[in-house]
């Protein structure tokens, strides 16, 4: 009876049962402590025969962790994962072990994994909020920063400090302890309006319906020291004052701590590095905790260098509109020398590069042959569609038709060529006819205008997307939170009525500023450029 009990104890330790042959297996049932045999006693009984029956020196150890993973995994899952305040996961367990390396007999560990060997290591275990599946790793510094934070409340400007680091490398740390689900933080708030996804559009309707980060777009000034034919917006605008753009930066870090969302800055212009205050601004930006990016012209070492020591951009974007020729005649004479050298110096600096191009009926044979120059030079490589506004209404826009020809291509591109990245809203209509998964888009979430980010211009106006006049509000006269939840913005929020019922609505919702530069009603016409099937146009679930 004692040798069935302890078989069926050991049914709950099977990678310590692999050591076990049926000889040891009836010496230590018999070796087993009369009365009652409990699953939490296996550890201590083969720490008891280790030596008289020869066993491997780390059983025991490995016991408990077995024992300790039977345990979370026999724990109910969270109930409600959603939380008003940071907490640590309560179905989190921690073991620490005198052997390393044993998750690796588990199939847990590392693929190359080392084999068992003396030395302290702390193991984590937790249920997986949602799905309840249960995970398991090595603690390393990141995971016990993370809950140390969590449990001593520490604010992440506090550990940044101690750890002379930046703040956005705090909350990137959080981020990912979240999204492992060692940590449960606040759900975010920036949700659509229900209006836009029906619920039979699925669970896209979930993915795409909730930011968990939040972009201004911020133009800081208009001077540029470019002219290009195709610029959307030319006029002479004040900039704000050093005193004002830190007050804006304390508006946006209220609005994502309120929302519990990321915040990020685009630092654009103009060239935003002729904004009189810019250091001071991009310093004060970076101690805020904020993610930070450069959409600008090409500049020197020495400002990359001072960029740098403040705080690695995540990307610089710079724009080309073709082959040499074609874009000197856009951008002006010799940009793309410069643009290709300066390619090579973010490259230097270790700064992810971006380069952006306008699409036109004169540049859309240019496209690819531009992205084999670019290919192993520059990060990320993409394109938007002309917007007619400015003096982009000179220019001409592609013929949808010749747009729709052009995808598939560009696609097919895309597979041999890692520089070239897919922004465009409209692939989703060849990912949907082929069942594949739809791509984010244009924002990460089809159309964000005025949902997961918003475009500030130089004297404190607001829009929902800077490629076209879509004002939503003033900056110096109200709260960013009012801007954000005004009607207008809701307005451009829900996009076209046109695409409501879209199969693919919650990843697309085509162009805004497109169907605006080409004379039709944002809010209620269709993207001329789409070319979903009418069958298509019902959510299908």
């Amino acid at each position: 009876m004692k040798h069935r009990a302890f078989e069926n104890i050991l049914e709950n330790y099977p990678f310590c049962r692999r050591f076990l042959d049926p000889k040891v297996l009836e010496t230590a049932a018999e070796a087993f402590p009369w009365g009652e045999i409990h699953l939490r006693d296996v550890p201590d009984l083969l720490a008891s025969l280790i030596n008289d029956l020869d066993l491997p020196p780390f059983l025991p150890e490995l016991a408990r962790l077995e024992l300790a993973i039977h345990q979370v995994d026999s724990a109910p899952p969270i109930p409600d994962p959603e939380v008003d305040e940071p907490q640590i996961n309560p179905t989190l367990k921690s073991i620490e072990l005198a052997w390393r390396n044993l998750l690796n007999l588990t199939g847990r560990g590392d693929d190359d994994g080392g084999a068992p060997a003396l030395g302290r290591e702390l193991i984590l275990l937790w249920r997986r909020p949602g799905s309840g599946e249960l995970a398991m790793k090595a603690a390393d510094d990141q995971d016990l920063l993370v809950l140390k934070i969590i449990l001593e409340n520490l604010a992440p400007e506090e550990v940044a400090r101690a750890g002379e680091v930046s703040v956005a490398s705090v909350e990137s740390a959080l981020e990912r302890g979240a999204a492992r689900g060692l940590i449960l933080l606040p759900p975010s708030l920036l949700r659509r309006d229900q209006v836009v996804f029906p619920e039979s559009c699925g669970a896209d309707r979930e993915r795409f319906g909730t930011a968990r980060a939040f972009a201004l777009q911020w133009h800081l000034t208009q001077a540029c020291d470019l002219h290009c034919r195709h610029c959307y917006d030319r006029s002479s605008r004040d900039f704000l004052r050093l005193d004002q753009a830190e007050s804006v930066l304390d508006l946006l870090e209220t609005f994502c701590r309120d929302r519990h969302v990321r915040g990020s800055i685009s630092f654009s212009g103009g060239n935003p590095l002729l904004y009189p205050h810019f250091f001071e601004i991009y310093r004060a930006a970076a101690a805020r905790g904020f993610r930070l990016a450069i959409l600008g012209n090409p500049t020197t070492g020495e400002i990359l260098e001072k960029l740098v020591a403040i705080q690695q951009p995540v990307h610089y974007q710079v724009s080309l509109e073709g082959l040499p020729a074609h874009n000197d005649y856009v951008r002006g004479e010799g940009h793309f020398e410069r643009t290709m050298a300066f390619l090579d110096l973010l490259r230097e600096y270790g700064i992810h590069s971006m380069v952006m191009l306008t699409l036109t009926r004169a540049n859309l044979d240019q496209v690819l042959p531009l992205a084999e120059l670019l290919r192993g030079r520059v990060d990320s490589f993409t394109f938007n569609r002309l917007t007619m506004v400015g003096g982009g209404a000179a220019l001409q826009s592609v013929a949808p038709a010749d747009f729709q020809e052009f995808l598939p291509a560009y696609l097919a591109a895309a597979q041999e060529n890692s520089t070239i990245r897919l922004k465009e809203n409209l692939f989703n209509i060849i990912r949907h006819q082929k069942g594949r998964e739809l791509l984010r888009g244009c924002a990460g979430y089809g159309c964000g205008a005025a949902f997961n980010f918003l475009a500030l211009l130089p004297d404190g106006e607001v829009h929902a997307c800077r490629k076209f006049p879509s004002p939503v509000g003033n900056i110096l006269k109200q709260d960013l939170a009012e801007i954000y939840d005004s009607e207008e913005a809701r307005r451009y929020r829900r996009g076209s009525k046109a695409c409501r019922n879209c199969a693919i609505r919650p990843a697309c919702g085509g162009c805004q500023a497109v169907s605006y530069g080409m004379g039709l009603n944002p809010a209620e016409d269709l993207d001329p450029y789409c070319f979903i099937d009418s069958g298509d146009q019902i959510c299908s679930g």
